[in-house]
C-alpha cells in the first residue's frame, strides 16, 4: 500500500498499533478511538506524534476537543458503498478546523478520490501498480464543481457570476 500525502508519494512514518500492543517509546503512532479514549493521558505525555483512526461508525465529535493534540486522523472506508467518512472529513475540516493530516484508509478507490479531496482529505493509502500516476489522473478528472465545500474552490455558479461580472465591466 502506497501513501500519497499532499500530492506526493510519501513514506509512511506512522505505525498503526493494535489495542493490546505495547506503546513504543518513540515514533509516530496511530491508535483506535477506543485506545485513545482509554489511554489519552499516557499517549499525550509520550511527546511523540499520535494519530487516531476512526471507523466509519465512529463520530469525529469524540475527538473534537483533542484535535490540537493529534498529528493525524485516519478515516476508514470499509467498503466503497460506505460514504460516512466523507461527512466526517468535512466535519473535521469545516466545523472543527482540523489542519493536520487527514488520511483516507481502507477501500480507497480512484473513482472516488476527487470527492475525498473535496471533503478535506490530504493523504491516501492507495493500492496499485503506479499509485502516484493513478492519483494524478483521478485528481485531474474534474476542474469545475457544483457543490460548495470547505476546500475554497469556486463552484460552477460562482464562476458563471464572475464571468458575467467581467462581461458587464466592458
Amino acid at each position: 500500500m502506497a501513501l500519497i500525502r499532499d500530492d506526493q508519494l510519501a513514506d509512511d512514518d506512522s505505525r498503526l498499533l493494535t489495542d493490546d500492543e505495547a506503546l513504543p517509546g518513540t515514533g509516530k503512532i496511530v491508535v483506535s478511538l477506543a485506545r485513545w479514549q482509554k489511554e489519552r493521558e499516557t499517549l499525550v505525555a509520550r511527546k511523540a506524534p499520535v494519530g487516531v483512526r476512526l471507523k466509519s461508525d465512529e463520530s469525529p465529535e469524540a475527538i473534537a476537543a483533542d484535535l490540537d493534540r493529534l498529528a493525524l486522523v485516519e478515516l476508514e472506508f470499509p467498503k466503497f458503498r460506505d460514504g460516512r467518512a466523507y461527512s466526517n472529513a468535512r466535519i473535521l475540516r469545516e466545523r472543527y478546523g482540523f489542519g493536520g493530516e487527514l488520511r483516507a484508509v481502507g477501500d480507497v478507490l480512484m473513482e472516488q478520490l476527487h470527492f475525498m479531496l473535496r471533503t478535506g482529505f490530504n493523504a491516501f493509502e492507495i493500492a496499485g501498480p503506479d499509485p502516484l500516476e493513478q492519483y494524478r489522473t483521478a485528481k485531474a478528472e474534474f476542474s469545475v464543481w457544483y457543490q460548495p465545500t470547505g476546500d475554497g474552490r469556486p463552484t460552477a455558479i460562482s464562476l458563471r457570476h464572475r464571468m458575467a461580472g467581467n462581461r458587464n465591466e466592458r
